[in-house]
């Protein structure tokens, strides 16, 4: 009885389940579908040309960069692949008793030791300023590390000529300097350019119109030559080449540079 049920209970495959006639109409649907919306753009010639244009430039741009990726990275891992070689830092001791690399390195040692030296003498443990008149910025480091940095003005290289031989060009000096005098609360004495620059006649040296009170800022640094590190009222052309030779800054950063810099700090101008 036992194997009797044992035998019954042994199941046979089952046959393969049929499509669900469902899904046969949706696909037949979907292929339809396709096929007239194809047939409708063919039948517009316009819109068929269109697309095919920009389907092939969609794929020649993606072979374009298939072929820049592949020239950057593929290529270069196959050469190496290739060789089978990668470059290595020997310890040739025959190499190092050569005259000409022992001429060759201690040349290189000191230059290297030079060219320390001259850092280390432009970049002190002192506060010091860089100007750059070409972007009109700053950089102000402290122990050679950059603690502020902002926009400033500086000379916009304009000629201004008088009716005689007198010219002057606005210009900020470039090289090394340093700081040779601060003061707070500064007056601008106004030279003969100011007036000129105005159509005004040229006073006598110590006539009272030369004497321009709150157009410099709280502080002055003066880098020599009568080249200052000031402030301005022109604040909005901060960034702009629009000075007569000296250094504009805006308040904040005129303040933090005249408290960080001391007489004798250095300035470099470029």
């Amino acid at each position: 009885m036992e194997k009797d049920q044992e035998l019954t209970g042994v199941q046979t495959p089952e046959s393969p389940k049929e499509k669900n006639p469902s899904d046969q109409n949706v696909a037949d649907i979907v292929i339809r579908f396709f096929k007239e919306f194809l047939e409708k753009i063919r039948g517009h010639k316009k819109l068929f040309n269109a697309l095919r244009i920009s389907l092939i430039a969609l794929i020649s741009v993606f072979a374009v960069v298939i072929t820049l990726v592949f020239m950057l990275y593929a290529v270069p891992g196959l050469q190496e692949i290739s060789s089978g070689k990668r470059t290595r830092f020997t310890d040739n001791q025959e190499l190092k008793q050569d005259k000409n690399y022992k001429k060759i390195t201690g040349n290189l040692s000191r230059d290297i030791q030079r060219l320390s030296k001259k850092y280390n003498s432009y970049t002190s443990g002192q506060s010091y300023i860089v100007i750059n008149t070409t972007d009109n910025k700053f950089f102000l480091y402290k122990n050679k590390k950059l603690v502020r940095e902002g926009r400033c003005s500086s000379g916009s290289y304009i000629m201004l000529k008088t009716q005689g031989e007198k010219k002057w060009i606005f210009k900020t000096p470039k090289g090394k300097y340093w700081i040779q005098g601060k003061i707070s609360k500064p007056v601008w004495r106004r030279p003969d350019w100011a007036f000129v620059e105005e159509g005004l006649p040229i006073p006598s040296q110590n006539d009272p119109s030369r004497w321009e009170y709150g157009v410099l800022g709280d502080y002055a640094l003066s880098i020599g030559d009568g080249y200052l590190i000031h402030g301005t009222i022109y604040k909005r052309f901060l960034g702009m080449p629009v000075t007569h030779g000296c250094v504009r800054l805006n308040d904040e950063d005129l303040e933090a540079i005249y408290n960080s810099l001391s007489i004798g700090s250095k300035v470099y101008i470029f």
